[in-house]
């Protein structure tokens, strides 16, 4: 009896287990939809030469924003800034990509001749976890005053289809095909010579013994 009572008492706890599990699972909110971040919002990704430093905090910014893979940053700038992203957070303390010999940093946009002229940039966010942003215009200077800033990437609905593509099939060389073997010309004449030798010695036996029974 006793034991009737443990298992019908066990299978109660089990039961309410389900239950709130169940429930918990409906009651969590949905994934936010993937959003288009403007980076600096209205003021944009610029430099300020006159005042020597960048024209909003961009940290302050990043710290009012939710940043979810598959998002974009949106960089509104001119031929005037650059645009890095690194995962290599001694390359962004350096405001120096030259030293990273990994693959942690990506150059989207290296400026241009145009002097000023305006440019959109769209970068997606393919990595969770830290990433980190900044201009190397100047040698670094706009990096060292302020252009710069860094965010963390939740997972949310993880990367749409568009951005989870496998990566291309490491490149393979493919070795040249043989050479065509070429007969020498002295092998050819020396396989010729070799052939009629038995033909030219037979002649010779034949004259030579009409000459005998003549």
């Amino acid at each position: 009896m006793a034991n009737g009572a443990s298992m019908a008492a066990m299978g109660i706890t089990v039961l309410f287990m389900v239950i709130s599990f169940t429930t918990s699972a409906a009651d969590s909110p949905p994934a936010p939809p993937y959003t288009n971040h403007t980076v600096g919002g209205a003021a944009g990704w610029f430099f300020n030469s006159t005042s020597n430093s960048s024209v909003t905090n961009y940290s302050d910014w990043a710290s009012t924003q939710n940043f979810f893979l598959g998002d974009y940053l949106i960089f509104n700038t001119d031929s005037s800034n650059t645009v890095i992203q690194t995962l290599n957070a001694t390359t962004y303390a350096l405001c120096n990509f030259t030293d990273d010999n990994g693959n942690d940093t990506t150059f989207y946009y290296d400026g241009g001749e145009d002097p000023k002229a305006g440019v959109t940039v769209p970068v997606a966010l393919t990595e969770e976890g830290v990433n980190y942003f900044f201009s190397a215009a100047d040698g670094g200077a706009q990096c060292l005053q302020g252009m710069r800033f860094r965010i963390t990437v939740a997972h949310g609905r993880g990367l749409p289809p568009s951005l989870n593509q496998p990566p291309p099939p490491p490149f393979v060389e493919v070795a040249p095909p043989p050479p065509d073997i070429m007969v020498s010309p002295s092998i050819s004449r020396g396989r010729t010579f070799h052939a009629r030798a038995p033909l030219v010695l037979g002649i010779f036996v034949g004259i030579h013994c009409l000459l005998r029974s003549a």
